[in-house]
């Protein structure tokens, strides 16, 4: 299974002597890792800020200046980085000292490949807990019970999903945010041929163009400023595996026609190279967009889309799985009380989370019921625990239409029409389509008015 697979570390290393840095650099590449070696705390600072740091080795004596003084400055750029000092003037002040500022190992020279590879295995453990974290409280906790989903529409996408998993089609994930999409696209690498292979996720709005071009193909060294070391790529470091593009509508214009010659001939070439690599990673997408729509204004390359969109699966928001949302409820309900003796929820929040409409999806359930767990001091979740605008839920569902005659804003009366519509309709599509507008915009009606 992925989750149980360490994941590729980028690492830094910053030592004055050149050969320890060749020394460590080599070592860890030829483990998969990325690493950044740089000779002082200001180029160690630099390549901190161009990129998230998962695992630095610091010298202790940086020439005159001190590397236990740029342990706090590391940590506080990144929660997650995990500094270990390395020395060749060990001792108990210093070991001490490090710790106290932060470091989360100590590693005395001269030290040798095995040393370095249990402390980096170790480092890669714990990122691959937080990861796993990560992905259950992006998915939403209790993923399980999501795909077990009550609802006919979710039912066909996760049998769906269960079909195309064992090929190497490409697939391409549809439903707004917050839906689940990670957490199918994460169920269909778990159950291919591929699951013994590396998953990993790209969010293509998250990147300027050269800087996801870098991260999905990689980069050599000197293909632009910041870049001084070669990074192989998402591409390449998932072979074999899962690569999820998510958000696959904000991709720039400039590198979907690359993205298409790759997903046609498994051929690429890294930023600043011009020899051509192959790769064999299969590719899944999403994208809470109208790609459709995105062809047709230009936005997106209509041969792209047709090739990523192989197979499609459709999942449904959260307001038409009303049946799931206590199972979702309870489910969250259980890994987030952190030990509180709450047994579950009242009546009374049930039929309210069930009345929302939830526009947040899957996550905003997850955020609420976290907020939830603080809140409560009693055995159950009651409405008084619950965001204003989903306690009042089923008073506001039933509210009547200002009546003929009454002095009301024009925000009232847009308020009680979308009610009425999205009450007579099935779906989101549908109702925009009767009220003249886009989905986009309806969402954001239905935002405005807690709907």
């Amino acid at each position: 299974m992925t989750e149980n697979l360490p994941p590729v570390l980028r690492i830094l290393v910053v030592d004055d002597e050149a050969n320890i840095r060749k020394t460590l650099a080599i070592g860890l590449e030829l483990e998969g890792h990325h690493v950044t070696a740089v000779s002082n705390a200001q180029d160690a600072l630099g390549a901190a800020a161009a990129r998230t740091v998962d695992l630095a080795f610091v010298d202790l004596r940086l020439g005159a200046a001190s590397g236990l003084d740029l342990i706090p400055s590391l940590l506080a750029r990144s929660p997650w980085t995990r500094v270990v000092v390395i020395t060749a003037f060990p001792g108990v002040e210093s070991a001490v000292e490090a710790m106290k500022r932060g470091a989360a190992d100590y590693l005395p020279k001269p030290f040798t490949p095995a040393q370095v590879a249990a402390v980096t295995a170790r480092v890669a453990e714990l990122r691959r807990l937080e990861l796993a974290v990560a992905g259950l409280r992006e998915g939403g906790a209790g993923e399980a019970v999501l795909l077990r989903s009550t609802s006919a529409a979710m039912q066909a996408a996760t049998d769906l999903a269960r079909q195309v998993a064992p090929t190497d089609a490409t697939v391409l994930i549809r439903g707004e945010s917050g839906t689940g999409k990670g957490v199918v696209a994460r169920a269909v690498h778990a159950w291919s041929e591929r699951s013994g292979g590396r998953f990993a996720t790209v969010s293509c709005p998250s990147l300027s163009g050269q800087l996801l071009e870098s991260e999905l193909f990689g980069h050599v060294k000197g293909a632009f400023t910041g870049a001084v070391r070669d990074n192989p790529g998402r591409v390449a470091a998932t072979a074999g595996g899962t690569l999820f593009l998510d958000e696959i509508g904000d991709l720039p214009a400039d590198l979907q026609p690359k993205l298409l010659r790759f997903l046609q001939d498994r051929e690429y070439e890294r930023v600043g190279d011009t020899q051509t690599l192959r790769s064999d990673v299969r590719v899944v997408t999403a994208t809470n967009v109208d790609l459709d729509e995105a062809v047709r204004a230009g936005r997106f390359r209509e041969d792209l889309y047709y090739r990523l969109n192989v197979i499609q699966i459709d999942l449904p928001p959260l307001r038409e799985r009303g049946d799931d949302i206590p199972l979702l409820a309870e489910a969250m309900l259980g890994s987030l009380r952190r030990g509180k003796p709450i047994a579950g929820y009242t009546p009374e929040a049930l039929a309210a989370l069930k009345a929302y409409a939830w526009p947040g999806n899957v996550r905003e359930l997850r955020n609420v019921v976290e907020r939830a767990v603080i809140l409560c001091r009693e055995d159950r979740v009651g409405t008084a625990h619950l965001p204003g605008g989903i306690s009042r839920a089923t008073g506001v569902a039933a509210a009547a239409a200002p009546e003929v005659g009454e002095l009301v804003t024009l925000d009232a009366l847009e308020e009680a029409h979308i009610r009425r519509v999205l009450a007579g309709t099935k779906t989101l599509e549908e109702a925009a389509e009767v009220l003249g507008i886009d989905t986009a915009t309806l969402w954001r009606r239905r935002k405005k008015y807690g709907i």
